[in-house]
């Protein structure tokens, strides 16, 4: 009976840590400070070095925030910077390192068991990266070939179950993080990289001769992307929400689309060259957190 008691006593001390911890706004409040997650390589969030991170949902994060603290009346609030992998982002979130992630993470049911998911704020499209001479143009001429992908993601699965990858083997070759996974498609060490349509184009952008390269092949699937706070937080997700709804109102956040994708970016002042989606304009037409589940592509 005793033990009994203590294993109870044990259950409701942990329960009320975790409800401490998820109080978000109270913990930015108390701290004068907010952890933001962000990506080193991706189309969304980047670093130009120097500790500086800079991209389309870095820079809507940082308006977030700005919200935020209006919300909780800080005449200051400290921004601290915490670069994140596709490996650690999930972890990094639920123990409190991070408050709030904005990378490049698609949004779909097996981690929402784990994380919540603001509202979508891009609908990514995953594609295959080649080079431009190699002739490969569709999933079933990957038969043979060694494909990149970077660790910790699901683009290879995707790759696998699509209905044209039947009987097609490939080998998957890894890199761990998105910079890498396409250095090793420049270096010949893989013939393609699958990933976020967004994400090759970055990196297409960036590389050293960006015509040496050409996005190609059937959409893999349609995956929605938005930031990643902790579960059962209520207060915050929606204060996190109702500023991402207010910049889609108010067009602000149309604009900083066309800022990053349309536009020369830093550091190299390349153009990705990605106008905003027909998925993307739908999802900010009626603002949710569906994930990738609820989305269907059309083969």
């Amino acid at each position: 009976m005793k033990k009994t008691l203590l294993a109870v006593a044990a259950v409701l001390a942990a329960s009320t840590a975790m409800a401490q911890t998820t109080d978000t706004l109270k913990k930015i409040k108390d701290s004068g400070s907010i952890t933001l997650g962000v990506r080193e390589s991706s189309g969304l969030s980047y670093t130009i070095g120097n500790g500086k991170f800079v991209g389309f949902h870095t820079e809507m994060a940082e308006r977030v925030i700005a919200d935020l603290q209006k919300q909780l009346g800080l005449a200051k609030l400290e921004v601290k910077y915490q670069p994140v992998t596709s490996q650690n982002r999930i972890p990094l979130v639920q123990n409190g390192t991070v408050d709030l992630e904005c990378g490049s993470t698609t949004n779909n049911a097996a981690r929402q068991k784990d994380v919540s998911f603001a509202v979508t704020t891009y609908v990514e499209e995953v594609r295959i990266a080649v080079k431009a001479n190699s002739g490969i143009n569709s999933i079933a001429q990957l038969s043979g070939k060694k494909v990149a992908t970077t660790t910790g993601t699901t683009s290879v699965q995707t790759l696998r179950k699509h209905e044209r990858a039947t009987n097609v083997n490939f080998e998957e070759v890894f890199g761990k993080d998105h910079a890498d996974s396409f250095l090793l498609l420049e270096s010949g060490r893989a013939d393609a990289f699958v990933m976020d349509g967004s994400i090759l184009a970055a990196n297409i952008a960036k590389s050293k001769n960006p015509a040496d390269y050409k996005i190609v092949g059937e959409v893999l699937s349609v995956e929605p992307i938005a930031c990643m706070l902790r579960k059962d937080d209520a207060a915050f997700k929606k204060a996190v929400d109702d500023s991402i709804k207010n910049q889609i109102k108010d067009g602000s956040l149309a604009k900083l689309y066309d800022k990053w994708f349309m536009q020369p970016i830093p550091p190299a002042n390349a153009k990705i060259g990605l106008p905003l989606s027909e998925a993307t304009k739908a999802a900010w037409a009626a603002p949710n957190d569906k994930p990738m589940e609820d989305y269907s592509v059309k083969k």
